[in-house]
């Protein structure tokens, strides 16, 4: 292992370590998607690598894309819950998610 794989899985060992702790730590519905958004980019990241090691570039870009579609999509769902909590709350506290009614 050369000094730039080492350094790439140590940025997205680093990045997946920030991101589950800033969701255990907060309650606040925007934090927790960007945790979860950094999270995922540092699992994008592990993803382009191992197609990089494997040979296999074109299965990885096609996962990748697929990753990037659900994430979006996770977080404009994510996003509309904290826009809706934050009308009927005044913030956006995930424990205040129990009175949140559709």
């Amino acid at each position: 292992m050369n000094i730039v794989s080492a350094i790439i899985l140590t940025a997205a060992l680093l990045m997946i370590i920030a991101g589950m702790f800033c969701l255990v730590r907060t309650y606040n519905l925007i934090r927790i998607i960007i945790a979860i958004e950094i999270a995922m980019k540092a699992i994008t990241l592990l993803l382009v690598f191992a197609g990089a090691v494997n040979g296999n570039m074109a299965l990885s870009q096609t996962f990748v894309i697929t990753m990037i579609v659900i994430e979006v999509i996770v977080a404009v769902v994510a996003a509309g819950i904290a826009i809706s909590l934050y009308h009927k709350n005044g913030n956006v506290d995930i424990r205040e998610l129990t009175n949140l009614k559709g």
